[in-house]
């Protein structure tokens, strides 16, 4: 559903049942979650989807090793059940990913930890391999009878070295265990939307829009794209803001009704690496390690690059983010410290991005102690406004079921009852997903005329849902594009289908160029022309979205100009660059102690 339709439903009829402020990962799955039980629910997104927290977290889905110490047992428990489902129910964009260890001692951690779950310390410490052992044969427990994933294994120094002779030689041993990993986070995001919209001709969403009291008293949706304001009349509103939550109940509720602060974010900051030596030291492994000051690390390939972080740093205004020199430097001197022998120079740093952690507030100085669970909340204002319904708190792995809490509290408060389940429920390009990717392309292929090499392709970034945009690039005219992984009318499906306003959405959320390090100046400029040709921009207005999206590259992703003008010349875009040498070995291992579904499960 365009905008312009949703707006005009709005105009007909403004009564919503639910209107979900909050684009990110959370307003996402709760949006879904409500449009499945058909509830006539209203998404509206101040910026694009996905485009804070949720496109800003390590890439990781996991359970949360490191809550063990906080006594965090439940969310741990809760976490990995749903990354599993997230193995299940998202194949395409969700695979394992054995996790390293490197262990400096053996008996550390131990008193600190006991003093630290109970509550009595607030000081970080380094983990010996006693109490990483206790860790990880919990995780173990927790998860016997899936059993998805293999048991973890320690290594003493001689086998770790072996095997990875770049880590510091300080260690005394290693452990690996499985977590996973999301190659595209805002693509899940995108996709629960559309699976929220396909379901429920009811349900609207609506990006660069803003729900606002109105002069009545009551509220109105605010279109940043068109300067116009639509009233609307919800039963419920849930505040999904995450970082932004306390902020939009104070534009939502009458002054003497604002509660006290329910958020306390912190920052998180990455390095994106390209760096071959670095890459291979890896082995296919993340490496899950304490930095000098007890803070855990983590660095792992990522579509043929490494990705490193992160920092985690009290901030109080989650707007426009960026990470400092200083951080920069605090994740470069840690890699430095679990990989001595590797140099890192600062132009092989192609990518870097910030986010905020929302976080329940807390005023613990200490901010690895301020609990990662999540929770909502009713505020029930006067006379003056619908319930609004909070959502504190919460990670990326839980989603699923930090949505599907909220939802039922709505529901209980609309007086409706669940008709959906969604803990088996496959997600977008998830669906129907082939147990032998090679008959599913050849089949497709074999449908639309396209290359084989081409359905493979658009399989590893769509999984299934490449069917579609198959068929739309076949029936038309198609173009190379300075970037040969993609194309003229795939590019313009993702405009035309996937609430894309500006460049940026297109380029940072809805495909991997940016962080992936294989953006040009001319695919820029080429994806620039696409879109404005579809928005019917006149030349000044292009200007200015080209200027914005270079700032915002430069000063918030620490991008180079110059590198993106070297590209143009570069023959770097060959098949072993489309879309990253590490999508092909993501559909190549087969998950762990499971037959070979889909050769894409790492």
């Amino acid at each position: 559903m365009k905008r312009e339709e949703v707006f005009d439903g709005l105009r007909r009829s403004p009564t919503v049942d639910v209107c979900v402020i909050g684009g990110g990962i959370n307003g996402l799955s709760v949006f879904r979650e409500l449009a499945l039980q058909g509830i006539n629910v209203l998404l509206v997104e101040k910026g694009d989807y996905c485009s804070g927290a949720s496109s800003a977290l390590s890439r990781m889905v996991h359970g949360g090793l490191r809550y063990l110490e906080n006594g965090e047992f439940n969310l741990v428990k809760e976490s990995l059940v749903e990354r599993d489902r997230l193995l299940r129910n998202a194949p395409h964009l969700v695979a394992p990913l054995p996790t390293t260890v490197p262990v400096f001692s053996v008996f550390s951690g131990l008193a600190n930890s006991a003093v630290r779950f109970l509550g009595l310390t607030r000081n970080p410490s380094r983990r010996g391999a006693i109490a990483i052992k206790l860790g990880l044969t919990i995780y173990d427990f927790l998860t016997r009878k899936r059993a998805l994933m293999p048991k973890h294994r320690f290594r003493g120094r001689k086998t770790s070295l072996a095997k990875w002779p770049a880590l510091n030689p300080g260690i005394k041993s290693s452990a690996t265990y499985h977590d996973a990993w999301v190659s595209h986070p805002e693509r899940v995001g995108i996709e629960l939307l559309q699976d929220g919209l396909s379901a429920n001709a009811s349900a609207g969403a609506i990006n660069y829009a803003e729900l606002r009291r109105d002069v009545s008293g009551g509220f109105a949706v605010y279109d940043h794209i068109d300067a116009t304001m639509t009233t609307i009349k919800p039963s419920l509103i849930i505040n999904a803001t995450g970082g932004w939550i306390d902020m939009a109940n104070a534009t939502l509720l009458p002054k003497n009704a604002h509660p006290a602060p329910l958020m306390g974010g912190t920052k998180g900051s990455h390095l994106i690496i390209d760096n071959a030596e670095l890459l291979k030291a890896l082995d296919g492994h993340m490496i899950y390690y304490e930095n000098e000051d007890g803070r855990v690390c983590i660095l792992f390939p990522y579509l043929g690059k490494v990705l490193v972080g992160s920092t985690d740093i009290r901030i109080d205004n989650p707007e426009n983010i960026a990470c400092t020199p200083e951080e920069r430097d605090y994740i470069l001197q840690s890699l430095a410290f679990v990989l001595p022998g590797i140099k890192i120079q600062r132009h092989e740093i192609i990518y870097q991005f910030s986010g905020v952690r929302p976080l329940p507030a807390s005023k613990d100085q200490f901010t690895g102690r301020i609990p990662r669970d999540h929770f909502c909340t009713f505020i029930e204002p006067d006379k003056s406004g619908p319930p609004i319904l909070c959502m504190i708190g919460g990670k990326w792995t839980t989603f699923r079921s930090f949505g599907e809490l909220a939802a039922n509290m709505a529901l209980s408060k609309l007086g409706r009852k669940r008709r959906v389940a969604t803990e088996d429920r496959a997600i977008g390009g998830g669906r129907a997903f082939p147990a032998n990717s090679d008959e599913w392309i050849s089949r497709v292929a074999a449908l639309t005329g396209l290359e084989e090499q081409r359905i493979d392709q658009l399989f590893q970034r769509y999984g299934t849902d490449a069917e579609v945009l198959a068929q739309f690039i076949a029936v038309g005219s198609d173009e190379a594009m300075p970037h040969p992984g993609y194309s003229r009318r795939e590019i313009l499906f993702l405009i035309r289908n996937e609430a894309v306003e500006h460049l940026d959405d297109i380029l940072l959320r809805r495909t991997t160029l940016a962080i992936s390090g294989e953006l040009s100046l001319k695919m820029i400029d080429a994806v620039l022309e696409l879109l404005a040709c579809e928005k019917n921009w006149p030349a000044s207005r292009r200007d200015d979205e080209r200027a914005a999206f270079l700032h915002m590259l430069t000063e918030r992703h620490g991008a180079d100009i110059a590198a993106l003008n070297a590209r143009n010349e570069q023959g770097e875009y060959d098949a072993k660059q489309q879309q990253g040498s590490d999508e092909s070995s993501f559909r190549q291992r087969p998950l762990p102690g499971r037959s070979d579904r889909s050769r894409r499960v790492q």
